[in-house]
């Protein structure tokens, strides 16, 4: 736990006081964000704040996995705690830090061109799917080496499953390693895309996500407490995944990154995460998805990215075959705008319904445990 709470104090500062410094070189380099003219009129006003600030929580999220690694020296048990960084890590980091970029390329454009276009939706899908694919290999077929002080093999999981998984892996819906790489680039494309199109109003899609964040922190972190591979864990009922702990002190880091990065982000945003941040949180959420093995308790953990994307193909399928629209506008964010809502009324309700839907969540796999210890 002492190593968690170093990671998440150290990007939360970092952000937090990185983020000023962010908010004056975007600037003076002209990165601000286009707005489209079909949007609702009141953003027109926002045209200009600086964008690509997700390279912030980004930068503050790995270097406080450092800290924490730093911290976990001092354990008594750090056999356990695996010291040394591992292929979860790696994976973990991996997906937020390229997703983020393809991200990045994205912004770029967008500031380049003074557009909001930026990336063509072919190559903003071709990098996702590369992201997912080269990361959902490596998840895949690289087990863990962990063994006991008698040279016994402890732990021989990899970090993801060739099993799809609720609360846990799911026996019988063995899938096999080719089908489970699919299923992993397709997680990573619905979180990015989840979290992108969330992204619309200020504070919004960056709250929802330290809940998200903060949930799997919890998941992970009970998940150690109760983990197969620790010799000193005598119950029957266990977890068997692969370094619990660690994910757990990137889940924790990455929550804090991001209230940081709120402070400057909540309304009135002085600077919006942009593609860089939508991104690299959609391809750690499901990351975080993919090493706890809670893949389907995903849609009820990020449930407002569910609601809020489902809008957006039911605008698209209705529009498409009758000609009329559902919503006012989509994302469903803008269908409220135009309904005459505020900004900050819409954030915070839609906040609510994110906390709803990680409470839920949480509750369903505590209760899956009581239900097996008892």
């Amino acid at each position: 736990m002492r190593a968690v709470i170093v990671a998440v104090g150290v990007a939360f500062l970092i952000s937090l006081f990185m983020t000023p410094i962010a908010i004056k070189v975007f600037t003076r380099l002209k990165a601000g964000q286009p707005i489209r003219a079909e949007g609702p009129a009141m953003h027109q006003g926002k045209k200009g704040t600086p964008t690509m600030g997700g390279v912030v929580f980004i930068i503050a999220t790995v270097i406080a996995y450092v800290a924490g690694h730093l911290a976990l020296t001092t354990l008594p048990d750090a056999q356990i705690a695996q010291v040394e960084p591992t292929i979860t890590a790696l994976v973990l980091l991996g997906l937020m830090v390229f997703s983020g970029a393809v991200g990045f390329i994205d912004d770029f454009l967008k500031v380049r061109k003074r557009h909001s276009g930026g990336l063509n939706k072919r190559g903003k899908l071709l990098g996702q799917i590369l992201v997912g694919a080269v990361f959902g290999v490596v998840a895949l077929y690289f087990p863990s080496t962990m063994k006991d002080a008698t040279g016994a093999a402890t732990n021989t999981e990899t970090v993801g499953s060739t099993t799809l998984s609720f609360i846990r892996d799911i026996p019988a819906l063995e899938i096999g390693k080719v089908a489970s790489v699919i299923v992993i680039i397709f997680v990573v494309m619905a979180a990015t895309n989840g979290v992108n199109l969330t992204d619309g109003l200020d504070g919004l899609a960056t709250g929802a996500s330290v809940m998200v964040l903060g949930a799997y922190a919890l998941i992970a972190f009970w998940q150690y407490r109760h983990w197969c591979a620790d010799p000193n864990y005598t119950q029957d009922y266990c977890y068997a995944v692969r370094d619990p702990l660690e994910i757990a002190l990137i889940a924790g880091a990455a929550a804090g990154a991001c209230v940081g990065f709120l402070w400057w982000n909540t309304s009135p945003a002085r600077i919006f995460m942009g593609d860089t941040g939508a991104l690299g949180l959609g391809g750690l959420i499901a990351g975080m998805a993919m090493s706890t093995r809670t893949i389907l308790l995903l849609p009820i953990i990020g449930g407002l990215f569910v609601i809020i994307t489902m809008s957006v193909v039911i605008q698209i399928i209705s529009f498409r075959t009758t000609g009329k629209r559902v919503f006012r506008m989509s994302p469903l964010q803008h269908h409220f705008e135009l309904a005459g809502w505020s900004e900050v009324n819409i954030v915070v309700r839609f906040w609510i319904i994110a906390g709803i839907g990680v409470a839920i969540a949480l509750g369903l796999f505590y209760s899956e445990f009581l239900a097996n210890v008892t």
